[in-house]
């Protein structure tokens, strides 16, 4: 068993449930990075007849980043909330949220450009 982390041992254990939601949230969190990573992917392997090509490469790199800094976000948020948690503070904002936002609405922007192109 690993030892837990010095930051769980701080302030009082939240109620289950609310650690459990947490948890959930971060699995969320997770799949949303598995489908943007999956999404990629799919532009990089299976759309061969669109074009411009070098567009749909830059695409699904950028959208494999957006997974990886996704799943990074993903952690430091589930672990930020436990902390407010464990010392009865609110909950810290999120700035992903209008990031994945924004991110989500430039990829449409740009596959729908090369849709209308090829």
């Amino acid at each position: 068993m690993m030892p837990r982390p010095s930051w769980q041992q701080e302030g009082q254990d939240p109620d289950y449930r609310f650690t459990l939601a947490n948890e959930r949230t971060f699995l969320a969190w997770i799949r949303t990075a598995l489908a943007l990573l999956a999404g990629g992917v799919l532009l990089h392997q299976f759309a061969v007849g669109l074009e411009p090509r070098v567009v749909l490469v830059i695409v699904a790199v950028g959208l494999g980043l957006v997974s990886t800094a996704l799943s990074v976000v993903a952690y430091t948020r589930w672990r930020a909330n436990e902390i407010a948690m464990r010392h009865g503070r609110p909950l810290p904002y999120g700035w992903a949220l209008p990031v994945l936002t924004a991110t989500s609405l430039l990829t449409a922007a740009v596959l729908t450009v090369v849709l209308i192109v090829s």
